[in-house]
């Protein structure tokens, strides 16, 4: 997966596969199924998985700005560092539910980009 629209080349960007609601997305670290935490390159990073199984799954991203293994947030819960889940599920007063962010995967390579928010 390709992840673009990151603010600066500061800290990592952690990518998240879920195969359940549990813990989706916030506790990434606990929960998800597959983490992969990368280096920023010119503003662009790239995630890219390999031997998962068939299944439903969601996908989170976090710019981990000050590498602090969590997404962190200001007043009233918005977040301060930069965030995208699959699909483009929408962030609307908190993180979106699990099967709005959910996919089906067969096996096969996925070539997804996402854009993360601030």
């Amino acid at each position: 997966m390709k992840i673009l629209n990151i603010r600066n080349s500061t800290g990592t960007v952690a990518c998240a596969l879920f195969e359940s609601p549990k813990g989706f997305p916030h506790e990434f670290l606990k929960f998800a199924t597959n983490i992969m935490i990368i280096k920023i390159r010119k503003d662009q990073a790239r995630c890219d998985f390999e031997d998962i199984p068939p299944g439903k799954y969601a996908m989170a991203v976090v710019h981990d700005e000050n590498m602090n293994g969590k997404l962190d947030s200001k007043w009233m819960g918005i977040p301060s560092e930069g965030y995208g889940f699959s699909n483009n599920a929408k962030a609307l007063l908190g993180a979106p539910s699990f099967s709005a962010a959910s996919f089906r995967y067969d096996g096969r390579s996925i070539d997804m980009t996402m854009r993360l928010n601030y």
